[in-house]
């Protein structure tokens, strides 16, 4: 069976920015369900949602969610960098599990690379762990034209390398 382009496998993908209080939940079952992340970054990722409702775009945090059939099945998370003219900070993208594979997460980040764009911002900086779980992720951030900017030892943990990639729009 032949592939089909993945603007026809999407075009049921609705955009939401704006964060509504059942967003808590809804972040941190997807965050949860990757099976990536520890209680201890499940509420970090929670947290982000909970200063935007608080403090609207005082907080810094800015959220696309893609929704299919009135379900969110992933979401980006990002904000300016305090101090720079034009960089931004991909806190988070998480697709849910059953989501993954399917183009979503290019889809998602094309959309808030364009919101970044929007709001002036010409570079985008993502981190990750240096562990072999995050090779898909890293991978993934490279096929999206990132560049690996440099590489902190041992940060996250003994063995556990902090990887930051930048990409310029």
């Amino acid at each position: 069976m032949k592939e089909k382009p993945e603007f026809e496998r999407h075009q049921s993908i609705v955009f939401r920015y704006e964060v509504s209080p059942s967003d808590m939940q809804v972040v941190g079952e997807i965050v949860s369900a990757t099976g990536f992340f520890n209680s201890s970054e499940v509420d970090i990722a929670v947290e982000l949602v909970e200063d935007r409702l608080a403090f609207g775009d005082a907080s810094g945090y800015f959220f696309v969610f893609a929704e299919e059939q009135d379900r969110v099945q992933g979401y980006t998370s990002y904000g300016p960098i305090a101090g720079t003219a034009e960089s931004f900070d991909l806190y988070w993208i998480a697709i849910h599990r059953n989501q993954q594979g399917r183009g979503l997460g290019r889809i998602l980040m094309s959309e808030t690379e364009g919101m970044i764009q929007q709001a002036g911002g010409r570079r985008v900086y993502a981190e990750t762990s240096g562990r072999p779980q995050y090779e898909p992720t890293r991978l993934f951030y490279e096929r999206l034209g990132f560049a690996r900017e440099a590489q902190l030892k041992d940060f996250y943990a003994p063995g556990d390398d902090k990887v930051f990639y930048v990409k310029v729009l």
